[in-house]
C-alpha cells in the first residue's frame, strides 16, 4: 500500500459516511440523482460475495412454475397442484406461480405505484423517512445501516398488511389506493398457499393457517436504482427469509438470484407470474423436509429495478404470548425422523437472526 492510500485509509471514517448518508433522508436514488459517477465506499462489498459462479442467464426450464387455474374447484388439478408444491418446496425452496387470481393490470399498477413512491418530489418523500420500526408506513434505506458490514444498492417503503394495517390517509397519495388494493389481494392468496403447504404435508388445510403464520404480513417495496459500478455491490446481500413465507411481485429488469446445489441461478421476470420463496420458519416446523432458498439481487447499470416482497410470519413483538415455542410439527416426526432442531420462541428466533449477519443459517444454532 502505497503512502497516499495509507493516509487516505487513516483519514477514512466509515460511521461518518454512514451517517451523513442517512441524514440526508433521500437514500441511495439521492446519490444517483447527484449524479454520482463512482460508488461511495460504505457500498463495496467483500470480492468473493460477488464473483461466485451465476447460472446460464434463462433459468425458465429449472425453476418450477406452478399454475394455479383450478386449485379451488377441479380435485385433480388441486392434488396436482399440492404434488408440485411439495416437490417445488423439498427441491428449490422457490417457484413461480401463474394464474394466481391476482390481475395482471394489479401487478402492473402496483409495481408503477412503487415506482411513483421513489420517484416524487424528494422533500414530500422525506415526510415517511425513519428508523423508527414500530411505525406501520416507513421509507429507509438499508434497514441494517449502521450493522452490516456493507450497504447495499436499494431503498424501501415498508407497509404492514395484517393484523392492524395503517389507516388509508397515512398511506403515500401517490400510491395509495394501489397498496390496498394489492395488500387485500396479496393477504388472500397468502391463506391459499398456507393451505396449499399444509396438505402438501399431510396435514389438515388449515393447519398453518391456524397456527396464525399469517397472522402478521407486511410488504417491502423495493426500489433498486441504477448503479455506476454495478460489480462492486449488490442490491440485497445472500441471505434466507426469517419468516414463513414470501411472495415476490418482481419487474422484467431481472437481477433475482437463488444459491441452487452451490450455484447462483437467475429467477427469470415472467409477465403475470409471482415468485413464490419459503423461509427459514417453515424449514424450522417441517423438520428440514422443506427448505428454505438462499437468495440476493446483484445491482445492475439498467434500472431501476422494482420488486414488492409481501412476508407473512406470526407476531414476534408485543404479543399476548411471547413465550409460545415453536419446533418441529409432531406430525412429522417418527423414529426414523427425529426432531433436526430445538424449539424456539419467535422473539429469540428473530433477535438471532439480525445479529447474525448475512449469508449463514439462522437455524444453525437451533440444530441439535
Amino acid at each position: 500500500m502505497g503512502v497516499v492510500q495509507e493516509e487516505i485509509e487513516s483519514k477514512y471514517d466509515r460511521i461518518i459516511e454512514l451517517k451523513a448518508f442517512d441524514d440526508s433522508n433521500l437514500g441511495v436514488k439521492g446519490l444517483v440523482d447527484a449524479g454520482l459517477a463512482k460508488i461511495p465506499r460504505m457500498f463495496i462489498h467483500p470480492q468473493h460475495n460477488l464473483y461466485e459462479k451465476s447460472g446460464p442467464i434463462d433459468s425458465r426450464s429449472n425453476i418450477p412454475i406452478i399454475d394455479l387455474e383450478g386449485v379451488k374447484n377441479d380435485v385433480t388439478l388441486h392434488a396436482k397442484i399440492i404434488n408440485e408444491v411439495q416437490k417445488a418446496c423439498e427441491n428449490w425452496g422457490i417457484f413461480q406461480i401463474v394464474n394466481h387470481g391476482i390481475s395482471e393490470g394489479i401487478l402492473e399498477e402496483m409495481i408503477e405505484g412503487i415506482r411513483r413512491f421513489h420517484e416524487q418530489d424528494a422533500e414530500v418523500k422525506k415526510e415517511y423517512y425513519t428508523r423508527d420500526f414500530t411505525k406501520k408506513v416507513i421509507f429507509v434505506s438499508n434497514f441494517d445501516l449502521f450493522q452490516a458490514s456493507s450497504a447495499s444498492w436499494r431503498d424501501t417503503l415498508s407497509i404492514a398488511i395484517t393484523p392492524n394495517p395503517p389507516d388509508p390517509i397515512q398511506l403515500p397519495l401517490v400510491c395509495r389506493d394501489i397498496v390496498v388494493e394489492y395488500s387485500k389481494q396479496v393477504k388472500h392468496l397468502g391463506y391459499t398457499l398456507l393451505e396449499l403447504l399444509s396438505e402438501a404435508l399431510g396435514l389438515e388445510p388449515n393447519h398453518f393457517k391456524n397456527m396464525e403464520f399469517a397472522k402478521q404480513g407486511f410488504f417491502l417495496g423495493q426500489y433498486y436504482p441504477s448503479c455506476p459500478e454495478p460489480e462492486l455491490t449488490l442490491g440485497t446481500k445472500h441471505h434466507t427469509d426469517p419468516n414463513f413465507l414470501t411472495i415476490v411481485l418482481q419487474d422484467q429488469v431481472g437481477g433475482l438470484q437463488i444459491l441452487h446445489e452451490n450455484h447462483w441461478m437467475d429467477v427469470p421476470p415472467i409477465p403475470g407470474a409471482l415468485v413464490i420463496n419459503t423461509g427459514d420458519v417453515l424449514q424450522l416446523l417441517t423438520n428440514d423436509k422443506l427448505k428454505s432458498v438462499h437468495h440476493r439481487v446483484i445491482a445492475k447499470q439498467a434500472g431501476p429495478r422494482i420488486s414488492v416482497a409481501c412476508f407473512f410470519r406470526t407476531e414476534f413483538f408485543d404479543t399476548e404470548d411471547n413465550s409460545r415455542c415453536y419446533g418441529p410439527i409432531q406430525e412429522l416426526l417418527s423414529e426414523e425422523n427425529p426432531p433436526v432442531y430445538q424449539e424456539t420462541t419467535a422473539e429469540d428466533y428473530l433477535k438471532h437472526y439480525y445479529s447474525k449477519g448475512s449469508g449463514t443459517s439462522s437455524l444453525l444454532h437451533l440444530k441439535f
